[in-house]
């Protein structure tokens, strides 16, 4: 059984209220999509909870943790950290996912433009850093090389990872370009069809050694060309070797 937007919108209810009656919690926050009036039927709930000076984290996430699989369905639950607050994420029964973050009072803030403040008050949070382009080009190259001794060594599936890692940081470099959200493929639709066109070739078709060979010469020519946009001088710096791994 699949969850509704009716649905999904009862229950973030319910969590709220449950939020509002918890002394713990001094401030929540929609977050993701929904704060910034983009869900859709597929949106998940996303949620942040500011925890009082009192408040004991742990004991507060495992009292939630118990209230989702007593009362929400939860079937399975992952967590993630940046810096002092905690993502919980939950798996229900109904396919619906619900990530709640747990931060303490002096880390519950906007880190970007999707947090609306619902109750309680925040605390100004310094931005998150965008990635450096040149970083990524260098894990590019790492991956290149990798995807390169995959394949003569026989190993088509961690070739296939190697090869689909250079293709992952190229579009990153092709959003942070043009701007658009480069965390997990966010973005990617917002980019010219032109410029993701170009990208197409690096898919890997099948574990075949030509294939395996054609799909990473396609992503060194993306790479090349995305260094290019970067920095004209590494790029000139980078190609020959850059090309050996495919000669």
């Amino acid at each position: 059984m699949r969850y509704t937007p009716a649905d999904r919108s009862a229950l973030r209810d319910a969590l709220l209220a449950q939020a509002q009656a918890d002394a713990r919690i001094t401030g929540a926050a929609l977050t993701g999509s929904a704060a910034v009036g983009a869900e859709d039927e597929w949106s998940d709930i996303d949620l942040a909870f500011g925890l009082s000076a009192d408040a004991d984290q742990s004991s507060t996430v495992a009292d939630w943790t118990s209230i989702m699989y007593a009362e929400h369905g939860a079937i399975h639950h992952t967590d993630m950290w940046s810096g002092p607050t905690i993502y919980r994420v939950f798996l229900l029964d109904s396919t619906l996912q619900v990530d709640i973050a747990f931060a303490p009072r002096e880390a519950f803030g906007a880190l970007g433009p999707t947090f609306q403040l619902l109750f309680g008050s925040a605390v100004e949070q310094p931005s998150r850093s965008t990635p450096n382009p040149v970083d990524l080009i260098g894990m590019g190259w790492l991956y290149a090389l990798h995807a390169r001794s995959s394949i003569a060594r026989g190993k088509a599936w961690q070739a296939e990872y190697m090869i689909s890692g250079v293709r992952d940081h190229v579009l990153m470099l092709m959003c942070l370009r043009h701007g658009v959200e480069h965390s997990q493929g966010r973005g990617l639709h917002l980019l010219p069809a032109a410029t993701t066109s170009a990208v197409e070739p690096t898919l890997v078709r099948s574990l075949e050694t030509a294939e395996l060979q054609r799909a990473l010469s396609a992503s060194v020519d993306v790479l090349l060309a995305e260094l290019a946009e970067v920095d004209a001088e590494l790029a000139v710096r980078l190609t020959r070797t850059l090309r050996e791994l495919t000669a």
